[in-house]
């Protein structure tokens, strides 16, 4: 068992960097202003640059190897430190899977265009729930990032870039920095998921504060994400829910966003749905907010709403509560709720958000989406231009994606293996480990501890990065 490995679950393109030069790290004034005008009729940007759309190879079957011998000794217990057969995996890294909270972005720059607080609320509000989308049916884990790995992305098309960093090990600590290329936003914060084996389900609470910046309204958000579990670790079919509250304040004007993620419920009528408000300084609510983290988000007025309960409380039926109170409990596997396809829209209702459809071979490439499918693909010129420390340059996850699985594990012990050699080094010489693009401080708008953007990562000034690979 190494005692190097963390197990949690979370939770592309790259361009030439010259088209920055001369534009300040800190700011992107003289960057290109991209037109967010051309939007399908579900809210997504048009992509102009074409990406992959399907892994090299197939997903590997998991049926073969059984994980209970691996997490019998955890009930209870917050799953860290265990080795994870290769096979539980997505070939991605766990900070490749944070830049899927960027494939919304559209939203973001929704908000920045809007002139109402309550109005950018929504939009916000819209982009935190579309941020833990990507993780519908996502039941394998990412690699856990090494020391000092990174990622960056950039995509022209959406108007943002991005660079990642693990910042620690032990606790595991992944810190993003994103910013708008026309200088609209910085959206920003450190992600360390602690998780606990159940028996039959393995539950990750959230921990890490997310920061959104609107610059032109002087604007900051902060909010942390949901619960997520995965049910069936041992036996049955794997599923996922979110569930917890999410509260999104506004710094600067007071305004809240209180977001429940509900859990499924006993016949599960509740899986998938969020609801909730948005309320200004003096707690007066201007709008309820609705919908699924699977399928769309909607903003209605509160009487509306209220009105709507109470007539669809008046149709339910004495057969179905009694039904409910009647369910029989199974022993050996929380069955996964039967889903309801479409959210019930109230009459009067606002659309803020829905979800882009994934690819048909989905299924078969670790229900990836369009966005994930193109996160570890090496464009031509990137050989050059990235940092050895960049995730699509791991040997064991680009096996894996190759669908080489014996090699992926086999190299994913050998970099496991070196990051202990080189630790027990740095020991020997009292050696402290330095992070190059990130640094810890207080966040100033929580007062809370943070890994902030220290910048100069485009500048590709790459040449004391540690070798880790």
């Amino acid at each position: 068992m190494s005692n190097d490995d963390e197990f949690y679950d979370a939770v592309t393109g790259l361009d030439s960097d010259e088209s920055y030069e001369g534009v300040s790290e800190a700011s992107f004034k003289d960057a290109t202003v991209l037109d967010y005008g051309s939007q399908a009729k579900n809210g997504s940007v048009t992509r102009d640059k074409k990406h992959r759309t399907m892994l090299p190879a197939p997903m590997f079957s998991r049926n073969s190897v059984s994980i209970w011998s691996i997490l019998k000794k955890c009930i209870g217990l917050e799953l860290s430190k265990i080795t994870m057969p290769t096979a539980f995996n997505e070939p991605l890294s766990f900070l490749q899977r944070i830049s899927e909270y960027m494939e919304h972005t559209y939203l973001l720059s929704r908000a920045c265009a809007l002139p109402d607080s309550i109005q950018r609320m929504q939009a916000v509000a819209a982009f935190a729930v579309s941020a833990v989308a990507s993780q519908w049916d996502r039941t394998g884990k990412p690699f856990n990032p090494l020391l000092g790995e990174t990622y960056e992305l950039t995509r022209e098309d959406q108007g943002y870039r991005l660079v990642s960093e693990q910042v620690s090990h032990h606790p595991p600590v992944s810190a993003f920095h994103a910013e708008s290329l026309a200088g609209d936003f910085v959206f920003h914060g450190s992600i360390y998921p602690k998780l606990k084996f159940w028996g039959k389900s393995v539950e990750a609470e959230p921990k890490g504060t997310i920061t959104l910046e609107l610059l032109k309204h002087n604007e900051a958000y902060t909010w942390s994400n949901p619960f997520c579990c995965v049910h069936n670790i041992i036996l049955g079919s794997l599923w996922i829910e979110q569930y917890g509250t999410v509260e999104i304040l506004n710094h600067s004007t007071g305004d809240k966003c209180v977001l429940n993620f509900k859990s499924c419920g006993m016949f599960g009528k509740e899986l998938h749905r969020v609801e909730g408000y948005i309320q200004d300084k003096s707690k007066r609510k201007h709008c309820v907010i609705y919908g699924k983290w699977t399928e769309c988000m909607w903003s209605v007025d509160p009487q509306t709403y209220e009105n709507h309960r109470k007539a669809e409380k008046k149709g339910e039926s004495r057969k179905h509560r009694q039904e409910e109170t009647e369910r029989r409990e199974n022993d050996d596997s929380d069955d996964m709720p039967e889903v309801q396809d479409t959210v019930s829209v109230i009459p009067g209702s606002t659309l803020l958000w829905r979800i882009e459809s994934r690819p048909p071979h989905s299924t078969t490439m670790y229900n990836f989406t369009n966005f994930a499918m193109s996160l570890n693909e090496m464009e031509p010129g990137m050989e050059a231009t990235l940092p050895l420390t960049d995730c699509r340059r791991r040997p064991d996850i680009r096996a894996m994606e190759n669908g080489l699985m014996d090699e992926a594990s086999q190299e994913k012990e050998r970099l496991e293996q070196k990051q202990r050699e080189a630790r027990k080094e740095r020991a020997k010489s009292l050696e402290e480990w330095t992070t190059r693009w990130f640094q810890q401080g207080t966040n100033p708008y929580t007062g809370s501890q943070d890994w902030l953007y220290m910048g100069g990562y485009f500048n590709r000034n790459y040449a004391t990065l540690p070798n880790i690979y």
